[in-house]
């Protein structure tokens, strides 16, 4: 029997019980405590449209949908099922404001209505509104118990704040409720690949293969890859096994604002570039570093999304016997194996977080130095900085650094993924399109070379001021990208990409174990460069 308690589902954390989030937490709260008001009943025939639309929203099908339930509200604007129900299609198609806007009303309407509370969160995670989708999800559950939404998008949120355990445990809540949903069974196959536990992944995507609809064929033939790598993965031991040294450093060259290190492969001599990349969940070689090596691809199948060209390449997995860095060997490493699309700035490969997770992690931009320890006391000292200074981030679906940017023109604060191996900032062309942000379009186009491709003309933007927690700078420049392809399976809304022409005025400490990211200015804001 899948049962867990959840704590942290059902109990507010300090940061959700502060001021800022006192007055929400007290509207949703005052919601569930003050009685439900007359639900007027529904007639056979739009229950049955109903239940044909959540059918089809677990099919995937959200547009067809929305189109069913849509006609139910014409013809009965009351019908609080169907408000609940196109909300949770609304937001899966990322149209998160109209979502919101048509759940929250009912939820004020309908304080005793679980399910409502349960979409109303999922909203507010996609939003990225952390702390008040944990306050919806938590009364979503003390209405009803056995709310499978509620307990996955809990699984999800965790997930995303770095709780792997306590993610997997809400997910086999919900899927215990409800066993054959897809998304459920999804999730708890990426969070179990995430927690390193190939097996239950590969097992977990093979249910979801066996439940799902078959229209999507170019994601199956992904997952379908996916599960043959995952397999092969949980037949080895000891994947990421570190060896050498407890601690090493390295100077890196800064090529186009990107920290370019030298490594060696699978005990050969020679070095090869890699660039350290957090914008990159598993490590990447070239096709061209693959031939040489002699290493030969696992499984492949599918197209995984990216920025540039058509917005997707070809997936082939890989596996490398041994990273080197300095003095620390990691051994057992997966990889993706892909074309790189220029020859101007020359490199082998991309570290990516999978690898340097396993440590403490500083890139120190004024000395030009990466450095990886596992000692104890620098953990013990890492452990007290990130409790009094560090700033959080947060992990996607689809393995990128996430944090709180703000941009001056914009009231809100915005996620950005922290990306060491893009060389410029980004926002979106959503964000790009605001008022306060047009005006600083400037007359530069640039060329973006990503990992799906090229892209032309791309416009350009210089932002008065980015603010990272504590930290500012002024004139920064910023490209605006389509950022669609990333937000499909990121999980919650990413606006922008912090790039390396803001993260080189620091030095950077990335506290993996804890979800945080401490920063020292190695670049007065006097003295930045334009």
């Amino acid at each position: 029997m899948y049962y867990s308690d959840a704590p942290r589902l059902l109990r507010p954390s300090a940061a959700e019980a502060t001021p800022t989030h006192r007055s929400l937490f007290a509207c949703l709260l005052l919601i569930v405590l003050a009685g439900s008001l007359p639900v007027f009943g529904s007639s056979p025939d739009s229950k049955r449209l109903v239940r044909e639309a959540q059918r089809l929203n677990r099919d995937g099908l959200f547009d067809q949908a929305e189109v069913i339930l849509r006609g139910v509200l014409e013809t009965d604007p009351s019908h609080s099922a169907a408000k609940v129900e196109l909300a949770f299609s609304l937001n899966k198609q990322r149209r998160v404001r109209e979502a919101y806007d048509i759940v929250f009303p009912v939820v004020a309407a309908e304080p005793k209505n679980s399910r409502a509370f349960a979409v109303l969160g999922g909203v507010l995670l996609t939003a990225g509104r952390f702390r008040e989708a944990r306050i919806a999800l938590r009364n979503s559950v003390v209405l009803n118990r056995r709310e499978d939404l509620a307990w996955a998008t809990a699984g999800l949120l965790d997930y995303y704040e770095n709780r792997v355990e306590d993610s997997l445990a809400n997910l086999r809540e919900a899927i215990y409720y409800k066993p054959f949903e897809p998304d459920y069974l999804f999730a708890f196959a990426q969070v179990s690949a995430r927690a390193e536990k190939f097996r239950d992944a590969a097992d977990a995507y093979s249910r979801f293969l066996n439940v799902s609809s078959k229209s999507d064929t170019d994601r199956r033939e992904r997952i379908k890859s996916l599960i043959g790598f995952l397999r092969f993965l949980g037949d080895r031991d000891n994947l990421y096994e570190i060896g050498g040294s407890t601690s090493t450093s390295v100077k890196f060259d800064l090529v186009g604002d990107r920290p370019i290190i030298q490594v060696k492969l699978n005990e050969r001599r020679e070095p090869y570039r890699f660039v350290l990349d957090t914008g990159s969940g598993i490590s990447v070689i070239s096709k061209t570093t693959a031939e040489d090596l002699k290493i030969r691809e696992i499984t492949r199948g599918g197209f995984a999304k990216g920025i540039g060209g058509d917005g997707r390449f070809e997936i082939v997995y890989g596996f490398l016997r041994q990273i080197e860095i300095g003095d620390v060997a990691v051994r057992n490493v997966p990889i993706y194996i892909r074309d790189f699309h220029s020859d101007a700035q020359r490199v082998d490969g991309y570290i990516g977080l999978a690898v340097i997770s396993k440590f403490l992690a500083t890139i120190d931009y004024g000395e030009l130095s990466f450095s990886l320890t596992r000692e104890a006391n620098d953990r013990k000292a890492m452990d007290e900085a990130s409790a009094s200074f560090g700033l959080p981030l947060r992990l996607t679906s689809s393995g990128f650094l996430s944090g709180e940017v703000k941009l001056d023109g914009i009231e809100n604060e915005l996620n950005f993924i922290v990306d060491t191996g893009a060389s410029i900032s980004v926002i979106s062309d959503r964000v790009a399109n605001i008022d306060s942000i047009k005006q600083y379009e400037n007359e530069y186009r640039h060329r973006v070379i990503g990992s799906a491709g090229v892209t032309e003309n791309v416009p350009s933007y210089l932002l008065p001021k980015v603010t990272f927690g504590p930290y500012s700078r002024s004139q920064i420049n910023a490209i605006a990208l389509n950022l669609d392809v990333i937000n499909e399976a990121s999980g919650f809304e990413q606006a922008g990409i912090l790039g390396g022409n803001f993260l080189k005025n620091y030095k950077l400490t990335f506290d993996f174990r804890n979800s945080r990211v401490t920063f020292a200015s190695v670049v007065p804001e006097a003295e930045q460069p334009k």
